[in-house]
């Protein structure tokens, strides 16, 4: 990793980084929630300014699509395109589900599914992929709110999650129904995306605890993994990769991920550790690995760079394979923010 910097675009680094083919530095993905705007404002504006590696100047201050997600608005409640309402107690980060459409499942025949084509501005899209990969990023697809896609987040937002849970060990018949039915829109929505002409298609399903999986390893496979086969298998075939984004412990699973076509995952410090990140993706799958979120709002500057260090000391290869995120909310000082920054500015472009 000793090309300088600029030498390559952003786009093709990332892909260098995600298929193991010696990108010249680490990506950083910084996911600055609305939250935290509000909280530092031209504070936070400023650190943008200061780290253009990080932060493209012509994005800088400009209004986010998450910023207009109903989702995030402060003490609220809203309904989504499939019938589940949310309330958010706590305006700039993602409420919650506090009324499941499928909490019985007499209802489940009078379920709302979406129409894609209606849900989504696909020509706007396939302008913006254009522009974006002129621009030398990366182009990423996948849904911009909770309120539209998602197959494991959407399952237990219609049923409720213990009631999910529950039908996992029971297998009613009906499940079988609802989770087919879930997989043929997203396998509608997924080829609409692909035609936008995107490089990599983000997934969020939230699959771990602290400790380990939510659900046995053994009902993941039996009912949720030849949905996740079928879907990203799509995405591979279309020469797409594929971003499974799950938080938790979901170790046991990793093997299953890789057959399944998953080309990067984001596993969280906090949950899984270091090591045993180390273990279970390097060299195998590419980790954007989440600087520990629970402790960053108490560590000093220097604990924040040891962090970034350790992990690229022991994720890393020369061939690639690593990504770094970061995700603080708006409890985390300035200072730390600064300090994924300039960590990453010293440990992660080049070794």
């Amino acid at each position: 990793m000793s090309v300088p910097i600029k030498v390559r675009s952003e786009r093709e680094n990332y892909l260098q980084a995600i298929e193991f083919r010696c990108p010249a530095w680490i990506p950083i993905n910084y996911h600055l929630y609305p939250s935290l705007h509000a909280r530092y404002g031209e504070r936070l504006r400023s650190l943008q300014r200061r780290h253009p590696l990080i932060f493209d100047p012509a994005d800088i201050g400009r209004e986010s699509v998450e910023s207009r997600d109903p989702l995030l608005n402060d003490d609220t409640y809203s309904e989504d395109d499939w019938g589940c309402t949310w309330h958010n107690a706590r305006g700039g980060t993602v409420g919650q589900v506090v009324k499941h459409p499928l909490a019985d499942w007499s209802d489940l025949h009078a379920l709302r599914i979406p129409n894609p084509e209606a849900q989504e501005d696909w020509a706007k899209l396939r302008e913006e992929a254009r522009r974006t990969r002129d621009r030398g990023k990366p182009v990423i697809g996948g849904p911009r709110s909770f309120a539209t896609g998602g197959f494991f987040d959407r399952l237990h937002f219609l049923r409720g999650l213990e009631n999910f849970c529950i039908d996992l060990l029971t297998d009613p018949p009906e499940l079988a129904e609802l989770i087919q039915c879930v997989l043929d829109y997203n396998l509608r929505y997924i080829r609409l995306w692909l035609e936008t002409g995107v490089d990599v298609m983000y997934f969020h399903g939230d699959l771990g605890t602290q400790n380990g999986l939510l659900i046995s390893p053994e009902a993941f496979r039996k009912h949720l993994k030849p949905a996740y086969r079928e879907m990203f298998q799509m995405c591979r075939a279309a020469g797409v990769h594929v971003h499974y984004s799950s938080d938790g412990n979901i170790l046991e699973i990793v093997d299953d991920l890789i057959e399944c076509g998953v080309s990067l995952h984001d596993p969280q410090v906090g949950a899984n550790g270091i090591d045993a990140i180390a273990r279970a993706y390097k060299g195998r799958l590419c980790a954007m690995v989440d600087i520990d979120e629970q402790r960053l709002p108490l560590w000093t500057p220097n604990e924040v760079e040891a962090q970034v260090r350790e992990i690229v000391q022991k994720v890393a290869t020369p061939e690639g394979g690593l990504m770094l995120l970061a995700c603080p909310t708006e409890d985390v000082p300035l200072e730390n923010l600064e300090a994924i920054c300039t960590a990453w500015e010293k440990h992660g472009r080049g070794r």
